[in-house]
């Protein structure tokens, strides 16, 4: 489920949103795996997710990661989030198929 939290503490403007899915992406320029937002949610698509790299470099390019973010939109920039509670950042339940083909190769079978 993604919520804002402006739905139950209005004061907080849209600032602060659950449940965002993002998937990591290898970044040449930084040498670093990176997160982006996916389609099919509330938020933009391709928005970045500012985390320290150290939280998502075990599992390899294309995994589907759950955090709760909150927004940044500074002027003359493109608005991105930062994950809250990064040190709990873990590959989203919801995308456990998906992933599993991600890390053992997309030829990878599952037993029923």
């Amino acid at each position: 489920m993604q919520l804002s939290l402006v739905d139950e503490v209005p004061e907080f403007s849209k600032k602060y949103f659950l449940d965002v899915f993002a998937e990591a992406l290898y970044d040449l320029k930084s040498d670093k795996m990176k997160l982006k937002t996916i389609n099919g949610q509330q938020v933009p698509e391709n928005l970045k997710v500012s985390i320290p790299s150290k939280f998502i470099k075990n599992f390899p390019e294309g995994t589907i990661y759950k955090v709760d973010t909150k927004l940044v939109n500074k002027k003359g920039k493109k608005p991105y989030f930062i994950a809250m509670k990064g040190k709990e950042v873990e590959r989203a339940i919801e995308y456990f198929d998906y992933n599993l083909k991600v890390q053992y190769g997309f030829d990878y079978t599952f037993r029923k």
